[in-house]
């Protein structure tokens, strides 16, 4: 198992925004004490301009030096392109270590499903696993998947990606929730499963189920696996009702899909996090 991350991405934060720096430390810190999983420990690459603007136009990329807000959830943190491009270049980083066949998971902030091709929204700034997606593909990767569990629909993954020849993009998110976007399928590759709030686990998981059936229709050669945890029950942010032993079980799910996997941290803003990529990461492993 390998793990990608920086304790500088914790370098950034504002009072009472829940995507906040203890997301990373805390996890950090449980993944570190325990003995289950033999972890390798990496550092973020470098990102090039290139790789952003497969992604991004140029605008958004030249107005993360602004000094005004992007939005409510989104301020504009000194240095936070440093902070955004390291985060993205783990997710790449992510990607060429399942290319090469090992288990991993980048654990950075800010993440990245959010940020729209040219807009900065919901604590994300670059796409992260969209940037890595389109390298795969400009670098080899016939085809890339991209699967979305955080509770939030991936909508800035689904803008870049739309209609991407080689790509396919599957998100299961409550709706209605933020950003309000995901209530049905949209152009040829984007897949959507909303959920409603409260939905019983079993039930969950059968939509879990159905969106990972369908993305292994698609043969994808790589799989980006958007990591968010606020589908959990207590999170508070979301409404949902997933408990550990469910994010376990989702793991064990895309290991036996026995295709190569980069997974990334989205989001999940409770106490409980680190515990939820633990069970996540020993699934995916296979302990």
């Amino acid at each position: 198992m390998k793990i990608i991350t920086d304790d500088a991405c914790t370098g950034y934060s504002r009072r009472g925004n829940p995507e906040k720096p203890a997301r990373v430390t805390r996890t950090l810190e449980k993944l570190r004490a325990q003995t289950e999983l033999s972890i390798t420990w990496t550092k973020p690459g470098v990102v090039e301009d290139a790789a952003i603007l497969r992604a991004h136009t140029p605008e958004l990329l030249a107005s993360l030096n602004a000094t005004e807000d992007f939005d409510a959830d989104s301020p504009a943190y000194p240095r936070i392109l440093n902070y955004a491009r390291a985060s993205a270049g783990a997710a790449l980083e992510a990607m060429r270590c399942a290319r090469r066949g090992e288990t991993v998971l980048s654990l950075m902030r800010p993440p990245g499903h959010h940020a729209m091709r040219n807009r900065i929204m919901g604590f994300c700034y670059l796409n992260n696993i969209a940037i890595a997606a389109l390298e795969a593909l400009a670098t080899g990767v016939k085809r890339v998947a991209v699967f979305d569990f955080d509770v939030h629909h991936g909508n800035g993954t689904e803008d870049i990606l739309l209609n991407r020849e080689g790509t396919a993009f599957y998100s299961i998110h409550q709706f209605p929730a933020y950003p309000d976007t995901g209530r049905g399928n949209v152009g040829n590759n984007c897949f959507n499963y909303p959920v409603p709030a409260a939905l019983p686990r079993a039930e969950y998981r059968d939509v879990l189920s159905s969106a990972l059936e369908q993305l292994e229709r698609f043969k994808p050669e790589l799989i980006g696996v958007s990591a968010g945890f606020d589908a959990y029950a207590r999170d508070p942010l979301a409404q949902e009702t997933l408990e550990a032993e469910d994010f376990y079980w989702l793991g064990g799910k895309i290991r036996a899909l026995n295709i190569p996997t980069y997974s990334v941290l989205e989001g999940g803003y409770s106490r409980a996090l680190p515990e939820l990529v633990f069970s996540y990461l020993k699934g995916i492993e296979g302990k």
